[in-house]
């Protein structure tokens, strides 16, 4: 059996959504009314309030993804709103707030650029916060990848070291704000010097201009190296990383912003002796509602920062956040917001 909304009116029959239609350019992102999805047993049905903007829908949207997509597809790898269909063994209630991200959303099955998603129940977070759409928007998979990668990553603790590679990224700022919040001293990094200033805003400690070569900046500062780093940039720069975290430290691959995934004739005898490498690629579950809920609270309270580029209204401006997105322009999130 199922609980429908909380007001107790049924869903539409039919929703607004923007659908990719075919690999290409902006032109091929199209609003569409189509059916509103219907939700399988073990599922939730969310009714969507915001969603961030992400590299991934690009790609999926010019039809380069190393996922399995077919089109026509809504993308959206992440979404927040509030419950409006659910098991009643569930655990969630209709009009709970809730967020939702990865697990293949908006690529093998429709995504959060629509007025409502439905997702594996696993892959739901409740919470409760007054905190706006606009704010609680931009943090699902941003937080989740970036608190993703500082614990199980790096299991980063209170007292120690971290670089971030790759700083002024959505994840690398959200990163920052969340190992100042655990205690730990952040160094981080930008190739501009004029945006050393966002990485302060951040928390950081001690920014860094990336010009390819950070192993001796970082050692002047720390002879020994540094506890554990962060890569976001990608295998271009990971053996000079590497050289940056003292013997028996952490280097977790998370992301590759230079475009850069493997390395060719890769070597182990590349990673420095008693140095440690290891990736993070994971899911919602990563995420926990307790951790989720600490976040919204620290960020009320102002401790945490949420790195939001520009705030957009409607799946009008959905093309508008993708063009901005990829001119690289405004550092942090991009977020949607489906006005009622």
């Amino acid at each position: 059996m199922s609980q429908g909304t909380a007001a107790g009116d049924a869903a539409p029959a039919t929703m607004r959504a923007v659908v990719v239609t075919r690999p290409g350019g902006l032109d091929a992102l199209e609003i569409k009314d189509v059916p509103v999805p219907i939700r399988k047993p073990g599922w939730v049905r969310i009714r969507v309030k915001a969603f961030g903007v992400n590299e991934s829908e690009i790609t999926t949207r010019k039809g380069e993804s190393d996922a399995e997509v077919t089109y026509p597809r809504v993308p959206g790898i992440e979404g927040v709103g509030v419950v409006d269909e659910t098991d009643e063994d569930s655990g969630l209630r209709p009009g709970q707030q809730v967020a939702t991200m990865m697990g293949n959303m908006g690529r093998s099955y429709d995504g959060a650029y629509a007025q409502y998603v439905s997702v594996p129940a696993g892959q739901v977070i409740p919470f409760e916060t007054s905190l706006p759409w606009e704010v609680v928007g931009a943090l699902p998979e941003m937080f989740q990848t970036a608190y993703g990668s500082l614990t199980t990553g790096l299991d980063l603790n209170a007292g120690q070291t971290l670089l971030i590679r790759g700083g002024t990224s959505t994840v690398g700022l959200s990163a920052a704000t969340i190992a100042k919040d655990l205690g730990a001293t952040v160094l981080s990094t930008t190739r501009i010097p004029g945006r050393a200033g966002e990485l302060r805003a951040a928390g950081v400690d001690h920014p860094l201009v990336d010009d390819g070569t950070l192993a001796d900046q970082v050692r002047a500062l720390l002879p020994d190296g540094v506890d554990a780093a962060l890569e976001l940039v990608g295998c271009s720069a990971l053996a000079d990383t590497l050289r940056t975290v003292r013997r028996h430290g952490t280097v977790c691959f998370t992301g590759a912003l230079a475009g850069q995934w493997t390395i060719p004739d890769f070597t182990p005898f590349m990673i420095p002796s008693g140095v440690r490498l290891t990736s993070y690629a994971g899911e919602a579950a990563d995420l926990p509602a307790d951790v989720f809920a600490h976040q919204l609270q620290a960020i009320a309270a102002g401790r945490l920062k949420v790195p939001v580029a520009k705030v957009y209204h409607g799946l009008e401006q959905v093309c508008d956040a993708q063009a901005d997105l990829e001119s690289g322009a405004m550092p942090g999130k991009h977020v949607v917001v489906l006005d009622d």
